[in-house]
């Protein structure tokens, strides 16, 4: 078979969602495979169906939890899901952290459910546009939900939930630190948020910081963003959050700041290949890993500045 053949047979076989298909997929974009580029533009025409839905929120939120139980919903409403848990490496010794995913091993053996765990593996960046392509397959697929849970709360996470179609902000009471987390950044990108194991001591403080920091900030749109009341692990306030998600779809499509939004994800996604392209460029050369581990050994010992040594790696 020859190449040109065999990508066409993988484009029909995941538009006619194919599960082996859709992993074997994910898989060539995640590992920067040469026909990862041609594949994707193949299978752009086919996305813009699914909805997209970020969860973000600091570790330890239970969003694993609530992750699973808005899947069983779905699936109760015969709705495919595809799960894309994005779990950072660490930058030393390359090891992902996929402990939450064995939790959802229940939902791992329906057959209308499609789980993958994304890491960065040391590669150069990469994981945000991987993650987005990814999720980009799985629309493409059939699956009119797919979830994006990310481990932290990042920047490259936060540019992951950013070009989702609904971002959601998990927090949990009792966790000054969540709030001062959103101040530093995400609480422009929660479009929902969630205070789950709201069982626990301090829900009502955690809501009405909340409610003062969403007071402080109006958003062009228009949108007030809810905040929900889960349990999960009681299966408690998860349908509040599908209908929460469900009227920002319905308000986000409606107005044409949906239309900016998508327009801002185009541009991010482009900027995205554009860095990464120019990085695989500049270093694509024989010499230029060893160029690399000059220049780092000279900035290590502070013989060269940062700076300067881009400036080498772009001139050769």
């Amino acid at each position: 078979m020859s190449a040109t053949t065999e990508k066409s047979s993988l484009i029909e076989r995941v538009v006619a969602g194919e599960t082996r298909a859709v992993a074997r997929a994910i898989s060539k974009v995640e590992d920067g495979s040469k026909d990862a580029a041609e594949l994707m533009k193949d299978v752009f025409p086919h996305t813009g169906r699914g909805l997209i839905v970020g969860i973000t929120g600091a570790p330890g939120a239970g969003k694993s939890s609530l992750v699973d139980k808005l899947a069983l919903l779905y699936r109760s409403r015969n709705e495919r899901v595809g799960i894309v848990a994005v779990d950072p490496s660490s930058p030393f010794t390359g090891g992902a952290i996929l402990g939450d995913r064995i939790r959802m091993q229940a939902l791992g053996l329906d057959p209308g459910v499609f789980i993958r765990s994304m890491a960065t593996r040391g590669n150069l960046g990469g994981l945000a546009r991987a993650t987005v392509d990814a999720v980009s397959i799985l629309d493409a697929a059939g699956y009119s939900k797919v979830v994006v849970e990310t481990v932290g709360v990042g920047q490259d996470e936060v540019e992951i939930v950013k070009a989702a179609d609904v971002s959601v902000v998990v927090l949990v009471p009792g966790m000054g630190d969540d709030i001062q987390t959103i101040k530093a950044g995400i609480m422009e990108i929660g479009d929902i948020f969630v205070i789950n194991k709201a069982d626990r001591e301090g829900v009502y403080c955690t809501e009405k910081e909340l409610e003062a920091l969403l007071s402080l900030s109006s958003r062009e749109d228009g949108w007030q963003p809810p905040i929900i009341k889960t349990i999960a692990t009681e299966n408690k306030g998860v349908d509040d959050l599908a209908a929460a998600i469900e009227n920002y779809r319905d308000f986000h499509f409606k107005t044409d700041l949906g239309n900016d939004r998508r327009r801002a994800i185009a541009r991010w996604r482009i900027l995205e290949l554009l860095r990464e392209r120019l990085v695989a460029r500049t270093l694509a050369s024989d010499s230029a890993s060893e160029t690399l581990d000059r220049l780092a050994e000279e900035v290590a010992t502070r013989r060269l500045d940062p700076y300067s040594a881009v400036e080498e790696l772009i001139g050769n």
